[in-house]
């Protein structure tokens, strides 16, 4: 085959019959890092564990067996409680309609029949039904609901810090401090829980991503309801209205956030605000909360980072202040919700981060909860089971050393959720 002579008088030209070959780029660390993923994703897990396989069953028969055989514990009783609120949402809200409603319930009972959807609803369950509530507050008739505190949160916060922090760090205003603040509160608020579950997917613990699924949905759906049961009115509605009485005909304000809107000419934050369903929602605050939630698990799984993620939650806090939107006290009172949850989560459900693994696919076996320490000797769960519900079901332990567990000795136990409860305690190592 004859080749061009253009490359021979114009080196710098390239030859049309010359293959060029496009790749990632030649950075060393994104190399190692591509190869390593790469490689987990192709060959899978250890060929002595089935930690991250999913469930491909379309059999509704499969989930009456794993019932069945489902050791009952009193953490189960969270499905009664999601039933509940599910039930008052359908029983409240008006929109959209009783068919459509009825629709999307019946389908949501038909994925939690079949394995393979299953797997993905049981664990997001919480999460839903605080959206569903969140959204049928607005259709909560207003002789049901409870008294509107407008005087507890001021005066909390002046009998604490002696001073309102929200109306001293807003009282300087500036377009590049509304930004800043603008970028937590109305930007990365909603898009953090989505990069931390990616995160956690990718190199933490097989099963760490339900707990964590779990834990936010119950920190926010607690939260809701603490909204629900004692509403106290926000720093903005001080300033427009002062301490006069407040009723649920009033609108919600997009506060600080409506500077944004005029900066960027969108009407965006000042028509989602105004037509809040929880206006007087402001004890305990949930984006303090959700910010916690993200970096306490995020800290978990990269603890050299802890400060990093940290910052981010004092960020969401002067974000949250500045904009007038929360009182300190619901600041701290978010945070500290979240703090429990994720202490329950952490010494019940949650797998441990073994240092010597990189990403899930590098798992054999998970150490569920804290150590226990009596003396000389530790004790500790190890697991080793399907990367399917939890890795607190009481399936697949292994007995007395740390070496994966082949999977034709684990029991099959795909029922279990994020919250069941640890039901094995079988191995004693003693300490070095």
């Amino acid at each position: 085959m004859k080749t061009s002579p253009l490359p021979k008088l114009f080196p710098g030209m390239l030859d049309t019959n010359t293959k060029v070959h496009l790749g990632w780029p030649s950075i060393s660390g994104l190399n190692r890092v591509r190869r390593k993923l790469g490689s987990r994703m192709r060959s899978g897990a250890s060929p002595a564990s089935n930690l991250s396989k999913l469930q491909t069953s379309f059999d509704p028969l499969d989930t009456i067996r794993s019932l069945r055989a489902h050791k009952w514990s009193i953490y189960d009783a969270q499905y009664l409680f999601l039933a509940v609120v599910g039930i008052f949402c359908l029983s409240v809200m008006e929109e959209p309609g009783a068919l459509v409603r009825t629709s999307i319930a019946t389908l949501l009972m038909i994925s939690l029949l079949m394995p393979i959807t299953r797997q993905f609803f049981l664990p997001f369950l919480p999460i839903a039904s605080w959206l569903v509530l969140f959204w049928t507050c607005r259709f909560i008739p207003a002789e049901w609901r409870p008294h509107i505190w407008v005087r507890v949160l001021p005066a909390l916060e002046n009998i604490i810090y002696g001073a309102n922090l929200s109306n001293m760090l807003s009282a300087h205003k500036h377009w590049v401090l509304d930004v800043l603040a603008w970028l937590p509160y109305g930007i990365l608020h909603f898009g953090a829980p989505f990069i931390c579950a990616a995160a956690i997917f990718l190199f933490a613990a097989p099963g760490t991503l339900r707990v964590y699924s779990s834990s936010f949905g119950y920190m926010n759906l607690i939260g809701v309801m603490i909204q629900l049961c004692f509403p106290c009115a926000p720093p903005w509605y001080e300033s427009l209205y002062g301490m006069a009485p407040a009723n649920y005909s009033m609108h919600g304000s997009p506060a600080g956030l409506a500077r944004i809107d005029a900066l960027f000419g969108l009407k965006m934050y000042t028509s989602t605000f105004t037509a809040s369903p929880l206006v007087f929602g402001a004890m305990p605050s949930l984006h303090s909360g959700c910010a916690t939630m993200e970096a306490l698990f995020l800290a978990h799984v990269f603890p050299r980072g802890k400060w990093f993620f940290y910052s981010y939650v004092m960020w969401i806090w002067w974000s949250t202040l500045y904009l007038q939107h929360h009182y300190a006290v619901d600041l701290i009172a978010g945070s500290l919700l979240s703090g429990a949850v994720f202490y329950v989560a952490k010494t019940k459900f949650l797998a441990r981060i073994q240092s010597d693994k990189e990403f899930r696919w590098d798992y054999d076996y998970l150490e569920i909860g804290s150590a226990k320490h009596s003396g000389e000797e530790i004790e500790m769960n190890y697991h080793s089971e399907d990367d399917e519900w939890t890795v607190g079901s009481s399936s697949g332990i292994s007995s007395g050393c740390r070496s994966p567990v082949s999977p034709s000795d684990e029991v099959h136990s795909v029922w279990s959720s994020a919250n069941s409860e640890v039901d094995a305690k079988e191995v004693m190592v003693r300490e070095a």
